[in-house]
């Protein structure tokens, strides 16, 4: 299972037209389930993510969590996380977990961080999705389990 997290000021996810989720200050998780990837995955990965020290103090250094700040979190479906583009011009997703595997921890990972205190959307699996993510920093970092 594979997150990429990127902390922002604000964010957003549009499905045909129609706003489905949206933040002020907090993270868009971009979130790709891989193979054989479980359910002790997608806890571990969001009590990594409520808890990861990301956000500036009164000093300026990175040293608070999103728990620390009140902030909420977008979870957007991402299977092209597990492209494979080494061979050729086309990636290959065949790492990538089929929809029926995929979308339970998906939405077991948004569950996690929900019961960590962090106030969180979603988008729509399977949507075509316009992602709007004003990163600040910017911070955008990978988190694999």
């Amino acid at each position: 299972m594979r997150v990429l997290l990127q902390r922002v000021k604000q964010g957003s996810v549009t499905v045909a037209g129609e706003v489905v989720a949206s933040i002020a200050q907090g993270l868009v998780l971009l979130v790709g389930v891989g193979q054989g990837d479980d359910i002790e995955k997608a806890r571990f990965l969001a009590e990594k993510t409520a808890n990861l020290r990301i956000f500036e103090d009164d000093q300026g250094k990175m040293n608070r969590s999103l728990l620390d700040i009140g902030g909420a979190a977008i979870v957007v479906s991402q299977f092209t996380l597990y492209a494979d583009a080494r061979k050729g011009r086309r990636p290959s997703f065949t790492d990538a977990a089929a929809p029926d595997l995929a979308r339970p921890l998906v939405d077991r990972f948004a569950e996690f961080l929900i019961g960590q205190g962090v106030p969180t959307q979603m988008g729509v699996f399977g949507a075509e999705m316009m992602v709007e993510i004003h990163n600040d920093g910017p911070v955008t970092i990978w988190l694999e389990a």
